[in-house]
Order: C-alpha cells, then structure tokens, then sequence
C-alpha cells in the first residue's frame, strides 16, 4: 500500500502491514518501520479483551515448573559470575563440581552465590592457580569468612586431599596481581618483567624468613610489590595497590612493616649496617637484595670454629711475623725480643720456622692481637700490603661499587621454588616467625593479667589474707597508677580495660588459665559466661 510517510531506511512510500504484529515494512529494503498503531488497553465494558494465563505457567504460552526454572536461573548465575571473574573456560568443570554437591538440584537464593564463589575458588587452587579469597567475596558480594566456611564444606564433601588440593601458590598471586592491575598499564613492559622477577626474588626471601607463616598471602604479596616498586622509582600507593587486589589496607602496612624491619636485620652484614634503620633501608633494599642473591647462588659451606669470619687471618698474621726479619720477633709480654732473648735460646732457628700454626703457639688471643698490632706499627709497608689483600679479598667476595646494574636476576629464587627447594636456600640469615613472637609476647602479657586478675578477686574476697605489698607494687592495681589513656574500645580506668574485666569474669567462671591465655574471648564467653546456665 501506498502511504505519505517514507521509509526510514531508503525513502520509499510503498509499505506492507505484518497480520502478526500489525507493524509496517518497507516493500523495498524491507527494513520495519516505527509502530504506529498504539491502542490504548484503559477502557470500560467496551475496551479491549486481555489474554488469559493459566494459573501455575510463567507466562502465556510456558509451562515451565519451578525446577525447570530454577536450573535455568542457576545457569544463568553460574556462567555470568565465571565471566566475571574471567573463569569462562572452567564454566563446564565448576558446573559440574556444583551438580555433584547438589545432586543436580542446584538452587537458588544468596547461599547459591557463595556456593558458586566457593566452587570457583577450589577449581582453581586444583589447577594451581588460585585466586584470593577476598577478590571472590568481593564479586560474590558476601563476607570473606562465610565463604571460607563455604570453602571447607566444599573440600570435606569432595575430600580434596594432598596432591588434590595443593598448597596456596603464593608466587602465582604475585604474577596475577603485576598482570591484573591497571596502576601497571602504562609502565613499561620490560621494566614490568623486571619487577615481576624481583617481587618474585624478595616474595620467596620473605618466606624463607616465615613472614608469610601465620599471616594471610594477599597483604604480603602488596607489601612487596610496594617495595619493589618504591625500588625501581614508580609512582604507586599503597593504598591504590591495596584496592586494586582487595585486600586491607590497615593488615597490608604491618606486612610492610614486617618486611622492612626483617630487611634491616639482613643489613646488619653489610661494612655500614649498623647505620641502616626503617627510615633509610628503602634506599639500601638494592646492597641487601644483592647480598642476599650471591649468598642464595654460593655453595653451603660447613661451619665451623675458625676466626677468619672476623676479617683477621690468625694464620697469615703468624706467618706474616715470623718471616719478617729476626729483630722484630714478639714474645708473650708483647716487647721486643732479640736473637739471644732466653725465649728463643730454648729453640732452633730450624724450630722457629717449622712454626707455621697458630695451636702449636700456644699464645692467647689477646696477646697474639698485641703483637700483631705491635709489629704492624713498625712495619708500614706490612700494613699497607695487608690492607691490600683485605681489599682485594673483599672485591672478590662482594663489591657493591664495581657492579654497574644491581640486580642479575641469576639466582634460582628469581624463579618459582618448591617449599622445600626453597629452605634449603642460605639468604644469610635466620629468622623467627614474627606471628610466633607476637603470639609469645601476647600469650606473656595475658599471663600477667591473669595473675592481676587473680590478685585483685583475692583483695576483694580475702581482704586480709591479700598480699598488699604485691598488689602495691602493680600498677594494673594502683589507682594512682598510669595516666588513663583510650584504648580501642572504650577508655582505661584507674588502669584497669576491657580486657582485664573480661579475664576477671572468666576467671570467676572457673576458666582454665591455659583457655583464657589463648586470647579467644568470645567464644569462651559465650561456652561459661551466657550459656553457663544452660544444662
């Protein structure tokens, strides 16, 4: 039919009404046209008829059950969540995984969401490339522990055990956290990979010193990347590095912390150690990360009791002063002895040049020490040659001045070790886990409150038989102890907190010592405090 209007398409006026859907269509192109045959369905007895729907169909036309739906709607759920996260690939296998913990039911609702997280979570700690548990509670919208807890229903339902369910790869996070954030776009890429290789390097050191033992991977991993890139002079926060991995920004500073401290300790071997403190061991990372990659690259060598880790050669000193000329030679009173001194009448000249070690002597250190140093003030050009072979010795061992470029990249731990592999590594030194220390120190501190504790139900309950001169003595008791100062949750009066009155009602609860020293106080107020009554 002809009409006044024109296609939208190709100007035409010739168009055809579709008997389906009453719209119009070009008879040229072929393209629809706008709808334009809009009838109002507000009427009265004379308006149009509507569409009846069966009671139980969803919709006109379905007869889809709630189960039909339902899988249809947790299939939805499934593939936009791997797609979100970037899992498009292992859609089929965590489909799978969840029809085998529900047997094919699936479900629906919030719990089903944390199901899918949880799953996604497990396949990909089997592939060994797992992700963090904060990045997936952040997709999934819930709290961290309860998909935790999801987490471990998943793996004693499946029974993921050993090689089935292998350790957090923590090295692999580090890799995923350089690639995924968008504060690394516009670095360049060589100096990208470059990181990459040290944040691996400082990564593994840190755990061959247990700074990971305890502590939660994903702050550790933000800590080093912060040092590596404060290192190699790129401008990125904390704070921003923190966001982009979802992790806590408050936890991500102590591991910091940590690592800067335990750095400082590595430093003390450096000739200038004893100088370097938290404030200026960023600008001494690069000695120490050297230092610490030759000493990963050389042989294990036994110990042993020599003195030669001092810097002074007791063996060379000896030889030194016995081949010097015979008006020099030094007795145990550290002067001068001659040729007819009665110490060497007793022995040969023979005798005197067969002594080549340093037990045959029999000299103390202290006087062989005077006598080297004696002898070293009356022969210059003996100094300046030891001096020289010191020097040289150095250069050979480790010369910071002579290298150009810092970092190598040589050694094994720039590149992904087993736990095993990695122990067995000398970084040149030892450590202890800073989470046992500080669960030693807490453990001590709960300890002392408990004896306060215990002191002050005494004085209230046995006020003659208290010790007055002990509870004196403590300042957790005396009400003209400390100065009150606010604490994290509420204010400190006359020095007593809120710890000190929670330790109180357990203890009068008849809580073990050893309970309350562990430090979980909900849960042990909740066990003999509020539930106490309940039989």
């Amino acid at each position: 039919m002809s009409s006044s209007r024109h296609c939208t398409h190709c100007t035409s006026t010739s168009f055809t009404r579709d008997d389906d859907t009453g719209q119009l269509y070009c008879d040229s192109c072929g393209v629809t046209q706008p709808y334009d045959q809009f009838e109002s369905n507000l009427g009265g007895i004379t308006g149009p008829q509507g569409t009846y729907i069966h009671i139980g169909t969803a919709g006109s036309g379905t007869l889809y059950s709630y189960r039909d739906r339902k899988l249809l709607s947790a299939g939805t759920s499934i593939e936009q969540f791997t797609n979100r996260l970037g899992l498009a690939s292992k859609t089929i296998e965590i489909n799978s995984m969840i029809s085998n913990i529900t047997d094919g039911e699936f479900g629906q609702g919030d719990w089903f969401q944390v199901l899918i997280g949880a799953c996604c979570y497990v396949v990909m700690r089997k592939h060994k490339r797992p992700f963090s548990m904060d990045e997936i509670a952040n997709a999934v919208n819930c709290d961290v522990y309860e998909l935790g807890r999801m987490i471990i229903r998943v793996v004693d339902f499946l029974d993921l055990r050993g090689s089935d369910f292998p350790e957090f790869d923590i090295v692999h996070m580090l890799k995923r956290s350089i690639d995924s954030c968008n504060c690394f776009e516009k670095v360049d890429r060589s100096l990208v990979d470059r990181m990459k290789k040290q944040g691996i390097f400082l990564l593994q050191c840190a755990v061959k010193l247990f700074l990971s033992t305890g502590r939660r991977p994903l702050p550790l991993v933000v800590a080093v990347l912060v040092l590596v890139v404060e290192i190699n002079q790129v401008d990125v926060r904390l704070e921003v590095l923190a966001k982009e991995v979802h992790a806590i920004v408050s936890t991500c500073r102590t591991r910091y912390k940590e690592l800067l401290e335990t750095l400082v300790k590595v430093a003390k071997v450096l000739p200038w150690g004893k100088d370097i403190t938290k404030k200026n061991i960023v600008k001494n990372v690069p000695f120490v990360m050297q230092y610490m990659e030759k000493k990963s690259m050389s042989n294990p060598v036994e110990k042993s009791t020599s003195v030669d880790q001092t810097g002074l050669d007791l063996g060379d000193v000896v030889t030194e002063c016995l081949t010097q000329e015979e008006e020099y030679e030094y007795g145990v009173d550290g002067l001068v002895l001659r040729k007819d001194s009665q110490y060497f009448s007793s022995q040969s000249n023979a005798d005197r040049e067969g002594i080549r070690d340093v037990e045959a002597l029999q000299i103390s250190p202290e006087c062989l020490s005077l006598m080297y140093e004696n002898f070293l003030n009356d022969n210059r050009s003996a100094m300046s040659s030891r001096s020289a072979n010191v020097q040289k010795r150095r250069r050979v061992e480790f010369d910071f001045q002579e290298c150009s470029e810092w970092w190598n990249g040589e050694s094994e731990m720039s590149k992904q070790l087993i736990l095993k592999q990695l122990l067995a590594k000398d970084i040149g030194v030892e450590t202890m886990p800073p989470s046992f220390i500080n669960g030693q120190l807490k453990c001590k501190m709960r300890r002392e409150k408990i004896n306060a504790a215990k002191k002050r139900i005494k004085r209230i309950t046995h006020p003659l038989q208290a010790d007055l001169d002990d509870t004196v003595n403590i300042g957790i008791l005396d009400s003209t102890g400390p100065e009150k100062r606010k604490k994290r949750r509420g204010m400190v009066v006359d020095g007593i907190d809120w710890e000190d009155l929670i330790i109180e009602t357990l203890i009068l609860h008849q809580v073990k010592e050893e309970e309350i020293e562990k430090g979980h106080y909900n849960t042990l107020l909740g066990l003999y405090v509020f539930n106490s009554g309940i039989v």
